[in-house]
């Protein structure tokens, strides 16, 4: 099992929620969080003052998936759904899942999935 997660931009989520479901992806979290990579923030103008955001709005899913390759579908989907090709356009880590337990039923592994 691998738990996939990508941090996008905020308007490509819907894009990769697509893709993630046509390629069989059935659930996935989805948060929104804050940080900069090699965008470093950018500056803005509020009412003629010049203020930093240092931290960026992002979109990070998460998804679990019950083999290879499958988690290779859910890249490729997420990858070329996400892409702007400007900087900024996110990342897609990919770890492996020792156990994964459903609260409700006590189904293990690829049940609970």
């Amino acid at each position: 099992m691998k738990k996939i997660e990508a941090i996008i931009k905020p308007f490509k989520l819907e894009d990769v929620k697509e893709a993630l479901i046509d390629v069989g992806i059935e659930g996935m979290t989805v948060s929104e969080v804050k940080g900069y990579g090699r965008q470093q923030g950018h500056s803005e103008l509020y009412r003629g003052a010049e203020y930093v955001v240092e931290f960026i709005p992002k979109i990070k899913i998460e998804i679990i998936v019950s083999d290879d390759s499958f988690a290779q579908k859910a890249i490729e989907a997420i990858a070329s759904n996400a892409q702007t090709c400007k900087i900024g356009d996110g990342k897609i880590f990919v770890y492996d899942i020792d156990k994964v337990v459903r609260i409700r039923t006590g189904e293990e592994d690829e049940e609970a999935l």
